[in-house]
């Protein structure tokens, strides 16, 4: 192989590594400036909120990103919930109506499918603070 054409693959394959630890850097500062965003908003604690949300169960009726075994279908899917308009289709998605939802979706919506599950206040203010970081 001429000594130019290993040179330029040398370079090209710096150029890739170089791009993707990039690329991963930009992914892990968006993801921490989320959180950061996400547990200011709420008051919450996401990596708490996530704890919470696997002993609520609350994956077995929604699908949540980031939740092992979280696969429910009865609930609507959870992803993207941190850019939606509203909840349940009857609040608008702000810090207060999703940690009131949390704690007493029956109070706020009488007969819909979500049960009161007795969820603490510093737990719905966690569990929101997750639930705010899932944009996709």
């Amino acid at each position: 192989m001429p000594s130019e054409l290993r040179f330029v693959l040398i370079l090209t394959g710096i150029a890739t590594i170089a791009g993707a630890a990039s690329v991963f850097g930009i992914y892990r500062q968006d993801s921490l400036q989320t959180r950061t965003q996400a547990e200011a908003m709420t008051g919450g604690d996401a990596t708490a909120g996530k704890a919470a949300i696997g002993r609520y169960n609350c994956g077995a009726c929604h699908r949540i990103p980031g939740i092992a075994g979280a696969t429910g279908t009865t609930g609507p899917a959870l992803n993207g919930i941190a850019l939606r308009a509203e909840i349940a289709g009857v609040l608008v998605n702000d810090p207060q109506n999703l940690t009131r939802w949390l704690r007493q979706p029956q109070q706020v919506l009488p007969g819909n499918g979500m049960p009161d599950q007795g969820v603490t206040k510093r737990d719905a203010r966690d569990m929101a603070a997750y639930l705010y970081t899932l944009k996709r």
